[in-house]
């Protein structure tokens, strides 16, 4: 399958491109790092705005959601979330208590890989007009890039007006002893992985972690998860955490919290893992879900006087402080390490640059066209565990800590009719956090199965900031599990 719808942008605009002088470099107005979805659609906005546009890819082009992040993990994910539903429905749930067909789960999965080429995505850059040059992207100086081939040759790009990088963010592993022996994996392996191992270790308590162990020890890994802190999903309410580690457990997840690897080894093919406490554990295999570091040590920050491997510090509109002509978007600029914000980054980058290209003001207040005011203020996330976890804007502590006179509200997912509906023994809560001053919304969370598509409802209300009295008039369905926002809306007003 090829997977040019997921992360590619649909605009095409047809101009003259890069123009070649007798010294031998390639001359355009925008040259992007990166060919993921970000860099990607920073060069669909650029392009489409009339400038000439390059982009260049070390790696797959469509980058590391397509080929090892969002994709692969949901197309994991999806079997076992949909029979964890099935199994909760009368008249359905006998059918469905056996394993997964892994072999059809894995091979499903390589599909939505495309087999880890990018032929489709190479397609559409060059229906949108954009040049693609394979090879490591170094910056040599302003508006300069250095390109390196697999095959050592080299090529010299210049940006009239601007470079924007776009690559993204790698795993970060931790100075433990016998990793280096040890292979184990981080995201990349456990998203690509061709069989199923008996014995899993997942070290880590965040997104990454969570959604692993609910994938392999669906497909019947008996999965350990090993949490140095307290809980599960850190940056959330926590009640998110808290359902989704009672829901593991049930699922026979191994979960110890308050729980450190501390060194790691593998002997005869089997790897073993001691705690802090001394206990060793025995694996097939361990993932390492420890965080993120930025990919920006191997680019050449340093000729522009930028410190190589360090996040980009950037203004509302991506343009990376001290820096006219240099733009850093999505994960490098630690804003949101979100595909989707990165996305929405990358769109208005484009525009900016397009703007700026052209002499014309750039819309930096918050919420304009050039200011990507998001960012702040509504982040929506969906962690599809089961039950699903999905936010958008501050939680109740962040609110707090940013000095908002808040108010908290909290619903029983289960008491509403579209949940008892969805499934038996339904379990879920709801929270809105309600500034007091504007009584608008700063931020909203849901946790229950199937919640994933409700964020975008909150996203819109947080985003827009709806008066919680225009919002009494946004009626929601029966019997669905949206009706959840009128309980909201109803204990706010009783409270």
């Amino acid at each position: 399958m090829t997977q040019t719808q997921s992360d590619s942008p649909e605009s095409a605009a047809q101009s003259t491109q890069s123009t070649e002088p007798e010294s031998g470099t390639l001359d355009y107005d925008v040259i992007v790092l990166g060919a993921g979805p970000v860099g990607e659609n920073v060069a669909d906005r650029t392009r489409a705005a009339g400038l000439t546009t390059a982009i260049v890819e070390s790696e797959l082009v469509g980058g590391e959601c397509s080929y090892w992040a969002c994709m692969p993990s949901k197309a994991l994910l999806r079997p076992v979330l949909a029979r964890a539903d099935a199994r909760r429905v009368p008249g359905l749930s006998g059918s469905v208590q056996g394993a997964l067909d892994a072999s059809a789960v894995l091979a499903h999965r390589n599909e939505y890989t495309s087999q880890w080429k990018d032929d489709g995505q190479v397609q559409w850059l060059e229906s949108a007009g954009i040049d693609l040059h394979r090879g490591v992207g170094r910056l040599t100086g302003p508006r300069t890039v250095t390109v390196t081939a697999a095959d050592g040759t080299r090529r010299v790009l210049t940006a009239r007006h601007a470079v924007a990088v776009c690559t993204g963010s790698r795993a970060l592993l931790p100075g433990m002893p016998g990793l280096d022996e040890v292979a184990p994996w981080t995201s990349r392996e456990a998203t690509s992985a061709q069989a199923v191992p008996g014995r899993l270790v997942v070290v880590g308590g965040g997104v990454v972690a969570t959604e692993m162990a609910t994938a392999w020890q669906g497909l019947g890994s008996r999965v350990t998860l090993l949490v140095r802190g307290k809980g599960l999903l850190p940056r959330m309410e926590p009640f998110a955490g808290e359902l989704v580690a009672e829901a593991l457990t049930e699922a026979g997840v191994d979960l110890r919290t308050g729980t450190s690897a501390t060194s790691v080894t593998r002997e005869n093919g089997v790897v073993v893992v001691v705690t802090d406490t001394g206990e060793r554990i025995e694996a097939d295999e361990i993932l390492l879900a420890t965080g993120r570091a930025p990919r920006t040590d191997d680019i050449g920050l340093e000729t522009v006087g930028l410190e190589p491997g360090s996040w980009l510090t950037v203004d509302d509109s991506l343009q990376v402080t001290g820096q006219d002509w240099l733009y850093a978007v999505g994960d490098v600029n630690k804003r949101a390490l979100l595909t989707h914000q990165g996305k929405y980054q990358a769109r208005i980058a484009g525009a900016a640059i397009a703007a700026r290209a052209a002499g014309e003001p750039v819309a930096g207040r918050a919420w304009g066209a050039h200011a990507a005011t998001a960012d702040h203020d509504a982040v929506p996330q969906v962690v599809f565990t089961d039950p699903e976890a999905a936010s958008v804007g501050l939680s109740l502590a962040e609110a707090e800590e940013k000095g908002h006179r808040v108010r908290a509200v909290d619903v029983d997912l289960a008491s509403v009719a579209g949940a008892g509906l969805y499934g038996e023994g339904y379990k879920g809560r709801a929270r809105m956090v309600v500034d007091l001053e504007s009584e608008t919304l700063r931020g909203v969370t849901f946790v229950g199965p199937g919640v994933g598509e409700l964020i975008h409802s909150a996203t819109v209300a947080v985003a827009a900031q709806v008066p919680v009295a225009r919002l009494w008039h946004a009626v929601p369905s029966y019997p669905t599990i949206s009706e959840v926002w009128l309980r909201l809306l109803e204990a706010y007003r009783d409270a």
